[in-house]
């Protein structure tokens, strides 16, 4: 299924070959996650990706979602502020909001209530899509830790050439 729908797997999804079963269930969630249907658009998916990689020291995954992210945001300075874990100036304050929320979830999970959700409603996200933010930012927590534990590489070839 990632072969049809990425063009070729990467070498995070390979590390975790000696545990078929787990990489299925992981792949199936990631192509759920990335490219599922969802009221979050793919840049603000791969946003969030790349600036939680950044703030969890997560370079593999930083390239990778900053690879993809470049196929959306077409301005380099501002992919470089995302790929340093910054949201660059000029991004809607939706943006903003979603980042915001990712980041309080990862760095200090003990501390979100129910008035951090509220930026998120006021620009417009509803249930399902906050949903959508809480399973995103949870997965890139995972992988990054999985990619990081691992010590999974890469190249600038495995990096290029998948679908976006």
């Amino acid at each position: 299924m990632v072969l049809r729908t990425r063009g070729k797997i990467s070498n995070v999804m390979c590390a975790q070959s000696l545990n078929p079963t787990v990489m299925r269930t992981f792949l199936e969630l990631y192509n759920t996650l990335a490219f599922g249907k969802s009221g979050l658009t793919r840049c603000e998916r791969e946003t969030i990706a790349t600036i939680l990689s950044a703030h969890n020291h997560c370079p593999y995954c930083v390239t990778h979602h900053a690879e993809s992210l470049r196929f959306y945001l077409k301005d380099d300075d501002q992919l470089e502020a995302v790929k340093e874990g910054r949201l660059p100036d000029g991004m809607p304050k939706r943006t903003e909001a979603l980042i915001d929320y990712a980041l309080k979830l990862t760095l200090e999970p003990g501390k979100i209530n129910q008035e951090d959700l509220e930026p998120l409603r006021r620009n417009g996200l509803g249930d399902s899509e906050i949903l959508d933010l809480v399973l995103l930012t949870a997965y890139m927590n995972f992988v990054d830790r999985v990619a990081s534990g691992l010590g999974v590489q890469h190249d600038e070839q495995e990096v290029k050439g998948y679908k976006y």
